[in-house]
């Protein structure tokens, strides 16, 4: 079986240069979200990253808390005084893991593609790999007093990205000989590794896979944010649960106390069943059953928290975003208001998204029909999710 595979996803600078009340990490895109979240997701919801290592930086752990959220990730470390420093903590912290490759990234690069971490996965089984762009414009070199020393040829020079694969064991090998030699000035992991001795494979990045540094490319990720994710899909979702013998009804990810429960096959939380089909109907993906047939002896009593946080990984998995959930529980007892905050702080931990997307609301059936008489609970839900154009 192959050897995991572990992303370290540097977010320790300070960003000076970008402006704004907050590290330029935490500041917020086009999007509505923190630009760590969007490097962070690219790697949690993808197919072949096993283990993602956050760097952050020691004053910013409230924000990365906020912007982290319902993420599968490991505990963050925090960075050092150097964007190296950084890349060996998170190195060393992933040691006891032992991965076999490992791709480092730079939370600054949030427009990174799955297809871009899928390439560079693969090209790490060289040893080293990174991406790179063809250089559009002449590039020339210039003294100090800013005369030109010479034209380059620029068919020989690429500008490089992260995120950048290496062997796992070879790369921290090489950073601790670098720390000991007191060396903490290489600009990229891929330099160090040539300082090493190593050679290292540049494959084809993407042109939109741009590093935020400046108020000027804050403005410009604002348009780019949204036109990368201009496929803008909603879907529907319905469920139903009949009241049986119980103590509580499961709702919202919510424990509620009741003289009843509800049945089903799994824990019968009928608004995270309606919110997994809305999901899997904006993905165009099918509904909750056929990802989960309630025949499957493996989901009796499962807790429904895994079925919303599979959807919400689909997104990712596709390089979009959940951009809104809306729900509304139909139900004549319990009262959901009193838990209604805590529903939606449930759900957007699972989804992984801000509470700000959540809605949840709540209605009664007039005392019409099996809801009116007590004999059940529905809940109706949308959502609205945003992918990166094509088929």
């Amino acid at each position: 079986m192959a050897g995991r595979v572990a992303a370290v996803v540097v977010a320790a600078g300070r960003g000076s240069r970008a402006g704004g009340d907050v590290p330029k990490v935490y500041q917020k895109l086009g999007g509505g979200e923190p630009m760590i979240r969007l490097s962070l997701s690219l790697f949690a919801g993808h197919g072949k990253i096993d283990l993602v290592q956050p760097v952050v930086h020691a004053d910013d752990i409230a924000l990365y808390d906020a912007a982290a959220a319902g993420l599968d990730l490991l505990k963050p470390v925090f960075g050092g005084a150097t964007r190296q420093a950084s890349v060996r903590a998170g190195l060393e912290a992933l040691a006891a893991h032992r991965p076999e490759i490992v791709l480092v990234h730079d939370a600054a690069r949030p427009f990174a593609s799955p297809a871009l971490v899928s390439r560079t996965v693969a090209g790490a089984a060289s040893g080293a790999a990174i991406p790179g762009i063809a250089l559009a414009d002449t590039v020339k070199a210039v003294d100090a007093s800013g005369r030109v020393a010479q034209t380059l040829e620029r068919a020989q020079l690429r500008a490089i990205q992260t995120p950048q694969g290496f062997q796992f064991s070879t790369l921290l090998e090489v950073h601790r000989r670098a720390a000991a030699a007191g060396r903490e000035d290489f600009s990229d992991d891929a330099a160090l590794m040539e300082w090493a001795g190593h050679s290292v494979n540049v494959f084809e990045g993407e042109a939109g896979n741009v590093k935020l540094t400046t108020p000027e490319d804050f403005s410009r990720a604002e348009v780019l944010s949204l036109a990368a994710l201009a496929d803008v899909r909603t879907g529907s979702g319905y469920d139903v649960h009949a009241f049986g013998a119980g103590d509580h009804v499961m709702l919202g990810g919510v424990r509620i106390p009741h003289v009843r429960g509800l049945t089903g096959h799994s824990d019968a939380d009928a608004v995270l069943h309606a919110l997994v089909d809305a999901i899997l109907g904006a993905l165009a993906e099918g509904d909750i059953g056929a990802h989960f047939p309630p025949g499957d002896p493996q989901w009796k009593g499962a807790p429904s928290d895994k079925f919303l946080q599979f959807a919400a990984e689909r997104v990712r998995a596709r390089g979009g975003l959940i951009a809104h959930l809306d729900v509304t529980i139909i139900s004549e007892t319990p009262q959901i208001a009193p838990h209604r905050d805590a529903m939606r702080q449930r759900i957007a931990a699972i989804a992984g998204i801000s509470v700000e997307r959540v809605a949840v609301k709540a209605t009664t059936s007039e005392k019409l029909g099996f809801i009116g008489r007590g004999e059940g609970i529905a809940a109706m839900a949308t959502a609205t999710i945003r992918l990166p154009w094509g088929p």
